[in-house]
C-alpha cells in the first residue's frame, strides 16, 4: 500500500524531444545569418559615382555644383566614378544632360584628350520652312535643336546646341532658307549629322520678343 505522503505526489511526465522544431530553429538561425552575409556583401558591391543634379546642354562644361556622389548597385554598367570627378573640369557635356542622371563616358566629350569647348567652328546648314524664325538675323543667339523626323515617332526633339551665333543667313520665298552658324567644335558633329537628314531646327534666344 501506498503511504500518505506518496498518495499526494502528482504523477511525473518524462519529457518528450521535438526534433522537427529543433530542426525549424537551425534552419531560422542559419537563414538569418545568410541574410546577413547576402546584405553585407551587397553593401561591397555598390560604388560611388557621379550624378548631376542640373541641367548641362550640350557644350557645355560640368560645374562642381552639379555634381553629386551616388552610391549605385555594381550591375556591370559603366558610370562615370566619384573619384575622378577632378577630370570634368577639362570636359563638356557632348549631349544635354538632364537633372537626376548617372554620368557615363558617353556624355562626355575631352576625357579622352579630344576636342574640348572654347574651339569654335562656322558650320553651314540648309533649313527647310518652319525650322528657324522668319526674322532670323545675323549675329542672334541661338539653341540648334534635333528635331526627328515623323518616321522616327519614339524620339523626342532634343537641345543638341545650347548657344550658336548665326554669322549668316539667308532667304527664300519669305522664309531662311540657309544660315551660317558658329558653334562649338565639340557638338559640331552632330549638328552636321542630323542637318543632311534635314533634322535640325534652329530657336532664337531673345530676352525681348
Amino acid at each position: 500500500m501506498l503511504t500518505d505522503a506518496a498518495s499526494r505526489q502528482l504523477p511525473q511526465w518524462s519529457r518528450q524531444r521535438k526534433p522537427g522544431l529543433a530542426a525549424l530553429a537551425v534552419l531560422l538561425v542559419l537563414g538569418g545569418a545568410l541574410t546577413t552575409m547576402m546584405l553585407v556583401m551587397s553593401a561591397d558591391e555598390r560604388m560611388s559615382v557621379i550624378r548631376v543634379t542640373g541641367r548641362v546642354g550640350a557644350g557645355q562644361p560640368f560645374g562642381p555644383a552639379v555634381l553629386q556622389e551616388a552610391r549605385v548597385a555594381d550591375d556591370g554598367g559603366t558610370y562615370w566614378p566619384w573619384s575622378q570627378r577632378a577630370r570634368l573640369a577639362t570636359t563638356v557635356a557632348s549631349v544635354t544632360v538632364p537633372p537626376g542622371t548617372l554620368l557615363t563616358p558617353a556624355m562626355v566629350a575631352g576625357a579622352d584628350g579630344g576636342t574640348t569647348a572654347g574651339h569654335p567652328v562656322r558650320l553651314g546648314l540648309a533649313l527647310k520652312p518652319g525650322q528657324a524664325p522668319y526674322d532670323l538675323r545675323r549675329g542672334e543667339r541661338v539653341q540648334l535643336i534635333h528635331v526627328p523626323s515623323r518616321r522616327n515617332h519614339a524620339t523626342e526633339p532634343v537641345v543638341i546646341a545650347e548657344e550658336a551665333v548665326v554669322d549668316g543667313v539667308s532667304y527664300s520665298s519669305g522664309s531662311a532658307s540657309q544660315a551660317t552658324v558658329i558653334v562649338d567644335s565639340v557638338v559640331a558633329p552632330r549638328v552636321a549629322n542630323h542637318a543632311v537628314n534635314g533634322e535640325i531646327a534652329i530657336a532664337a534666344i531673345r530676352t525681348n520678343p
